[in-house]
């Protein structure tokens, strides 16, 4: 019998959670099917390896990173933590709960070192287009080949889109943008706060970039950070020179207006404005169309792609867990391939959908939603043998974690906690992270 042939899309977390799945199954001696991985960068990591590119790259393919210098985790690394890789095995101690960038990019690309997948992937390969064809029950993925431009079309049993949904960015129109004689960019192309130093900044947003990026700026020398907000400021303890606003009605010059009536003139402009689940390369009926929140439409048990089931979709809710519950999807994900899982009916996937929708809009509060995605996470390792874990403290590091940011939002990251893998309590970090100003992987681990 012919091996099945899977494409998986992307070699960011998730698509490299796949790549780990089906490689633990064929080291406890499955028969695994052919798997190919296409990385449209040159190296694996997703968001997180790091590029000073803005725009389009050498190739003129859009810029997948939106990740930024000096970025640190604005998370507990013990809700991340991979429970088959601990953050002991690969760095051989105990660190401290917020790494930097470098940190977390060194331990993603430890664990897929040792799995040996490397070669699955196929790098500097971007997807072009996606079709099923029902005649002969397969996939066609049609690629190009970066360096030489070559085009290819090959055949799939399966496809696993992980491409993420933090790279395509949400850009308003407001009065006046095109007249301002500042700088006006989204998040996504937010590389170095130290560019904003002695700047009066304005951020329109409150989502987790607006306020890391606005931390950002007033750790590196921003003279004023005002944050505009649609529907409710957030309410930290911010500092001196920091101010929220309602929602910007437009610019004249340099002065910014808001909905209140208030005004201040700024010198730069930073849309941290969300993103949009973007999917070009997909045939039309198989692009997944979500909003960005918990319960995803149209995936059953959020992964499954419910008018074509061989299709499936990682990583795309709003994510309070992101590494382990990508694991827990690819693991899913690669049972279901297998043959170890069987899919339900149309008519059961659909109802599966609608009711985790509908269990997600009964939360009320952000801790309703971290438990919401807890259970979710333990729904799937139930079913699968990736490595059990205590899900229940992860949510209470996620607590925890609300808990510190609530008593000082520039000072939270200097807290510690439990590994749930490991029992292992992190130490202090030696540098508080406001003074912390070498977010290198040897400045970090010198505790």
């Amino acid at each position: 019998m012919t091996k099945k042939r899977i494409a998986v899309l992307g070699a960011g977390p998730s698509g490299l959670a796949q790549l780990r799945a089906f490689q633990s199954a064929a080291a406890q001696g499955a028969d695994v099917p052919d798997v190919v991985c296409y990385e449209k960068q040159a190296d694996w990591g997703g968001l997180w390896n790091y590029t000073w590119r803005t725009g389009v790259d050498q190739y003129g393919e859009p810029v997948h990173g939106s990740m930024y210098r000096y970025l640190w985790s604005n998370g507990p690394k013990e809700g991340l933590e991979f429970a088959d890789y601990t953050f002991e095995e690969h760095f051989g101690k105990q660190i401290a709960s917020y790494p930097p960038r470098a940190v977390l990019f060194d331990y993603i690309e430890g664990r897929v070192e040792k799995a040996g997948v490397r070669d699955w992937i196929r790098f500097e390969t971007a997807v072009k287009h996606v079709e099923y064809d029902d005649a002969a029950g397969l996939f066609h993925v049609t690629v190009r080949d970066l360096p030489s431009g070559a085009q290819t079309t090959e055949a799939f049993d399966h496809v696993i889109c992980a491409t993420g949904h933090f790279s395509t960015p949400n850009v308003p129109q407001f009065d006046g943008f095109e007249s301002f004689p500042g700088r006006i960019l989204h998040a996504h192309d937010f590389r170095d706060a130290v560019e904003f130093e002695g700047q009066d900044i304005l951020i329109v947003g409150t989502s987790y970039s607006a306020e890391d990026i606005g931390s950002q700026c007033w750790k590196y020398g921003a003279r004023s950070i005002t944050v505009s907000h649609r529907t409710a400021a957030m309410g930290y303890d911010w500092p001196d020179n920091w101010a929220e606003v309602p929602l910007l009605t437009g610019v004249e010059g340099r002065t910014a207006h808001f909905k209140d009536g208030t005004s201040r003139d700024v010198d730069a402009i930073v849309l941290c404005t969300g993103y949009q689940h973007h999917f070009p390369f997909m045939a039309d009926d198989l692009r997944l169309r979500t909003a960005n929140r918990l319960a995803t439409a149209m995936l059953y048990k959020g992964v499954c792609f419910v008018p074509n089931p061989k299709l499936f979709y990682l990583g795309m809710q709003d994510q309070w867990f992101t590494f382990n519950m990508f694991d827990a999807q690819a693991w899913w994900v690669r049972d279901v391939i297998m043959g170890r899982i069987a899919l339900p009916d149309r008519a059961a996937m659909e109802a599966d959908v609608e009711d985790r929708v509908a269990r997600e809009d009964a939360g009320e509060t952000d801790y309703d939603a971290i438990w919401y995605q807890g259970d979710y996470v333990k729904e799937l390792i139930a079913e699968t043998d990736y490595p059990d874990f205590d899900v229940e403290g992860a949510c209470q590091a996620f607590k925890e974690w609300k808990g510190h940011k609530k008593q000082g939002i520039m000072t939270f990251r200097d807290n510690g906690y439990r590994s749930v893998m490991t029992g292992t309590m992190a130490p202090k970090h030696h540098t508080p992270w406001k003074d912390a100003m070498d977010d290198s992987l040897e400045a970090y681990l010198r505790n």
